[in-house]
């Protein structure tokens, strides 16, 4: 019986990483939002997931997915914190557009 991921080729899911990490990127540096900034840095970390699991898979060892797991307890903890900083400015400024964040230098 084969295994339903040999059934899709490798390279697609090169592709479909490559392409959700360039969205990521896209979002992290045109967009002004730091919610939305935030969910762009979650979607380069899922797409750098799902190139450990696809080369995991196809190689058949679980190294990846075991490094999976630990990349994805980093991110709650980073969303938990992020989201947070964020409500606390949010009270402060009654802004999450990092432009008007800059007075948070001096």
């Amino acid at each position: 019986m084969e295994n339903t991921l040999q059934a899709v080729p490798q390279n697609w899911y090169l592709i479909l990483s490559t392409l959700l990490f360039c969205i990521g990127i896209m979002g992290v540096l045109f967009r002004r939002n730091a919610i939305i900034i935030l969910m762009c840095i979650e979607l380069m970390l899922n797409s750098v997931n799902l190139l450990l699991v696809s080369f995991s898979a196809y190689s058949g060892n679980s190294d990846g997915q075991v490094f999976v797991f630990f990349i994805m307890v980093v991110a709650a903890a980073e969303v938990a914190v992020g989201l947070a900083l964020l409500m606390s400015i949010y009270r402060n400024v009654a802004s999450t557009d990092i432009n008007v964040l800059n007075k948070l230098k001096w």
